[in-house]
């Protein structure tokens, strides 16, 4: 029988509910996404074969283990086939990544998502038939590029060629309502929330009237929204 070591407060077998998630690699990105998950108020199972990692993170995720996730007993025995959304976050061995990820595949997991961490990599795991394919380091990189090269304060792409911006609004648009502003006619982007200074964040209306000093959230075809948001 595998050996594996448990830390947690409840046994893993109960921990695959339906708020359940299970995180397969517990390096910087596996981390990071398994304790947001945990703030957000999902149970959390994660697995890593690094018994000191594994330690470090014990009584912050619901149940941790050390174990060897490429076997399938070991799988099974953590019952990861009850989940219904597993994240495969290794990223530092491809091969053990490729073998988790067939293993889970043969359990049906409604629901994968798998790190890659090279467009090769990416691909074997797009045509295994994984639908969720990230690259954490691909993505930053870009994401910081647009913000970079732009006077936005944030950017999330949301498909390859739509985004959302977080900018400044523009001298031109003070004191007009979104209605009268035209910019979605001119600028083929439209304001979608605002945050006037000191105030939260609330959904815009064509009867918002911006101010200065406002930050608003601006969404549109990437190269457009980039575009208004380089605005002078």
């Amino acid at each position: 029988m595998a050996k594996h070591r448990f830390f947690g407060r409840t046994d893993p077998a109960r921990v695959a509910s339906a708020n359940a998630v299970a995180v397969i690699g517990l390096g910087r990105f596996g981390q990071s996404l398994a304790l947001e998950l945990m703030k957000d108020g999902a149970e959390v199972l994660g697995i890593d074969a690094r018994e000191e990692v594994v330690q470090s993170l014990n009584g912050q995720l619901t149940h941790v283990v050390a174990a060897d996730a490429t076997q399938e007993q070991v799988l099974r025995q953590l019952s990861i086939p009850e989940f219904d959304r597993v994240v495969i976050a290794i990223g530092s061995d491809v091969q053990a990544s490729i073998l988790v990820t067939s293993l889970l595949l043969r359990f049906s997991i409604p629901q994968i998502w798998a790190k890659a961490v090279s467009d090769a990599h990416g691909l074997i795991l797009h045509q295994l038939g994984i639908p969720h394919v990230v690259y954490p380091e691909k993505d930053m990189g870009r994401r910081v590029a647009h913000i970079v090269r732009g006077s936005m304060q944030d950017f999330i792409e949301i498909d390859s060629d739509f985004a959302m911006v977080k900018t400044e609004v523009h001298t031109g648009f003070v004191g007009i309502r979104l209605g009268d502003s035209e910019i979605r006619r001119k600028h083929g982007v439209t304001v979608t929330s605002v945050k006037h200074p000191g105030e939260h964040w609330e959904a815009a209306s064509a009867d918002t009237v911006l101010r200065a000093g406002d930050t608003i959230l601006v969404t549109g075809p990437t190269k457009q929204a980039e575009r208004f948001s380089r605005m002078g």
